[in-house]
C-alpha cells in the first residue's frame, strides 16, 4: 500500500469535510453572529462532541484500532468478525445508557460546562435534543475502525460531510419556519445536527456488508452476557480504562476552557468556536489523516516485530507535519485577520468579532505544530498498546495549562485560553517525541538537518509574503464586496504556496522522498 497515496486520500476526503465544516460555520456565524444564543448552542453541541472524543474516538479507538489489526494479522478474518460482534454488542448497549443518562441529566452537565451562559435554559434544551448524537457518532467511530484496519480509507473521511450539509440545510430552510412559528431559530440546528448523525451511520452500513463485517448485534441479556466476557472485549476494556483516563485529561482541560470563557462575556463562547474550526482544518487535514494511516501500519508492524519500519514509519509521518504543518502554523500567526473576515465577516458577524476571532486564531497557531505531532507522535505509544506513557504526559499538560490559564487569560481574554491550548500542545508532542526516542522506538533517518532547514527558509519567505499581504489589503474593509475579497485571498494563498514550494525545489528538496510503501 501506498501510505502517501493513502494519506492524501484521507487527506483529500477530509479536505472536503473541513470545505462544508468552514461553509457550516460561515453560515451559521452569518445566521446567528456571536449571541448569546449562539454560545448557548456552541457548548449545547460541545457536550456530545466531547463525549465523542473521550469515548468514540479517544479511548474507545485507541483500545480497539490496535487489538483489531493485531487480531486480523495473528489469527485472521474470522476471529476477527467474532470480535467485531461482541465488541459492537457491548458498545451499543453502553451507548444507550449513556444516552438515557445525559438527557435527564442536561440540566447539570451544562452548569459543569458553562455556568456563565447568558441563555442556560436554552443550551439545556438543545442539549437534551442533541445527546444521543454521541450514539450515533460512537457507534460511525466504531464502524470508521473497521475500514481503516480493511484499508478502506475514504468513506469514513468523508462521512462528516453530511453533518455540515444537514446544519446548513437546517439554518438556511429550517430556521426561519421555526422563526414564523414563533419558535427560537436556533433550535434548528440542534435538529441538523441529529439528522447528520443518522446520515453518517446510515451510509457506514453498505461499506460494512462489502467488507463482510457488519456487526451482528446481541439483543438479549444473555447475548451482552456472553460478548462481555468475549477475551477480546475484555482486553479492549482493559486497554481503554488508561485511554480514558488519558483523553479525560484533554477533555476535562476543555471543560475548563469552556467554563472559563463563559465567563469572559458574551461572544467569548463563540469566538474561540469559530477560531477552533480553522484551526482545524490544518489539523484534520494533516494529523488526523496521518493518524489514521499510520495507526493500523505501525501496530501491524509491531505485531511483525519490524522495528525498523516501525521507527521509518514515524520518521517519515514526522517529516511530513514539518513540511506541511510549519507553513500553516505560519499563516495563522502572520495572516489571521483576512481568514477569519473572508470566511465569518457576513450578516450578523461585525468587525469586533473578526478581530476577537483572529486573536484566538494566533493563540492556536503558536501551538498548531504541536497539536499536529500529537496526532503522530501518540500512535507510536498505542501501536504498542502503551497507553499508559501518553497518560502519563496529559496529566501534567492539563495541570501546565490551567497554570497558563492563570497567567494569561488576565492579560488576554479569551485569546489566553488558545494560547495555552497551544503552547500546551507543543509541550505535548516534545514530551512524547523525547519518550520515543529515550525508549529506543524512533532513530531519525539522516538527512534532517538539511531538510528542516531547507523548510524554515520556505517558511521565512512564506510568511514574508502573506504579511505584507495582510497589511496591504483592508481585509474588514472589503465586507460589501464579497468576491473580491474571496479571489484575493485565493490570490494570495496560491501565490505563498506556489513560493513556497518554488523555494523548496530551488534549494534541492526532491518530494519523491514521500512517497512511502506500507
Amino acid at each position: 500500500m501506498n501510505l502517501l497515496r493513502a494519506a492524501s486520500t484521507v487527506s483529500l476526503f477530509t479536505l472536503a469535510s473541513r470545505i462544508t465544516g468552514l461553509a457550516r460555520e460561515a453560515v451559521v456565524a452569518a445566521t446567528f453572529g456571536a449571541s448569546g444564543w449562539m454560545d448557548a448552542f456552541q457548548v449545547a453541541f460541545r457536550i456530545p462532541n466531547l463525549l465523542r472524543r473521550l469515548f468514540a474516538e479517544g479511548a474507545f479507538s485507541q483500545a480497539f484500532v490496535p487489538i483489531l489489526a493485531e487480531t486480523r494479522a495473528r489469527e485472521g478474518d474470522e476471529t476477527t468478525h467474532r470480535l467485531v460482534d461482541a465488541v459492537a454488542t457491548v458498545l451499543f448497549w453502553a451507548l444507550l445508557v449513556t444516552c438515557g443518562i445525559g438527557i435527564v441529566a442536561a440540566p447539570v452537565v451544562v452548569w459543569l460546562m458553562a455556568s456563565g451562559l447568558e441563555r442556560f435554559d436554552g443550551a439545556v434544551v438543545m442539549t437534551r435534543w442533541m445527546f444521543p448524537y454521541i450514539g450515533f457518532m460512537s457507534m460511525v467511530a466504531f464502524s470508521s475502525g473497521i475500514l481503516n484496519t480493511w484499508k478502506r480509507f475514504a468513506l469514513p473521511a468523508a462521512t462528516p460531510v453530511l453533518l455540515n450539509l444537514s446544519v446548513i440545510v437546517a439554518a438556511w430552510a429550517l430556521s426561519p419556519v421555526l422563526r414564523r412559528h414563533g419558535i427560537e431559530p436556533i433550535y434548528a440546528l440542534a435538529i441538523g445536527v441529529m439528522l447528520g448523525g443518522v446520515l453518517q451511520l446510515a451510509v457506514q452500513i453498505p461499506a460494512l456488508l462489502r467488507i463482510g463485517c457488519l456487526p451482528h448485534l446481541g439483543m438479549t441479556p444473555g447475548a451482552l452476557r456472553s460478548a462481555f466476557h468475549h477475551p477480546g472485549v475484555l482486553r479492549v476494556l482493559r486497554q481503554m480504562a488508561p485511554a480514558l483516563l488519558g483523553v479525560s485529561v484533554a477533555q476535562l482541560s476543555l471543560l475548563i476552557n469552556t467554563q472559563i470563557a463563559s465567563h469572559q462575556g458574551v461572544g467569548a463562547v463563540s469566538w474561540l468556536t469559530y477560531a477552533d474550526r480553522l484551526m482545524e482544518f490544518p489539523t484534520a487535514l494533516l494529523g488526523v489523516a496521518l493518524g489514521v494511516v499510520l495507526l493500523p501500519q505501525l501496530s501491524a508492524a509491531q505485531a511483525q516485530g519490524e522495528s525498523a519500519r516501525y521507527s521509518g514509519l514515524l520518521d517519515w509521518g514526522l517529516r511530513l507535519v514539518l513540511l506541511l504543518a510549519l507553513p500553516c502554523a505560519v499563516a495563522l500567526l502572520v495572516f489571521p485577520q483576512a481568514l477569519v473576515a473572508v470566511l465569518y465577516h457576513y450578516g450578523a458577524i461585525t468587525a469586533r468579532d473578526v478581530e476577537r476571532t483572529a486573536t484566538a486564531l494566533m493563540g492556536y497557531g503558536v501551538g498548531l505544530m504541536g497539536l499536529i505531532g500529537v496526532k503522530i507522535l501518540a500512535p507510536g505509544f498505542y501501536a504498542r498498546q502503551d497507553i499508559r506513557t501518553p497518560v502519563r504526559i496529559a496529566i501534567v499538560v492539563l495541570v501546565l495549562t490551567q497554570l497558563m490559564n492563570l497567567a494569561f487569560v488576565p492579560w488576554l481574554g479569551h485569546a489566553g485560553l488558545a494560547l495555552s491550548i497551544g503552547v500546551a500542545a507543543l509541550i505535548n508532542s516534545a514530551w512524547l517525541f523525547i519518550g520515543l526516542r529515550r525508549a529506543g522506538l524512533y532513530t531519525p533517518e539522516p538527512g534532517w538537518l538539511a531538510f528542516a532547514l531547507r523548510v524554515l527558509l520556505a517558511c521565512i519567505l512564506l510568511g514574508a509574503f502573506l504579511a505584507w499581504a495582510a497589511q496591504a489589503v483592508d481585509w474588514i474593509g472589503l465586507r460589501d464586496r464579497p468576491w473580491q475579497r474571496v479571489g484575493l485571498l485565493a490570490a494570495c494563498l496560491i501565490a505563498a504556496i506556489a513560493l513556497y514550494f518554488a523555494c523548496l525545489l530551488a534549494t534541492g528538496m526532491k518530494l519523491r522522498q514521500f512517497i512511502r510503501r506500507g
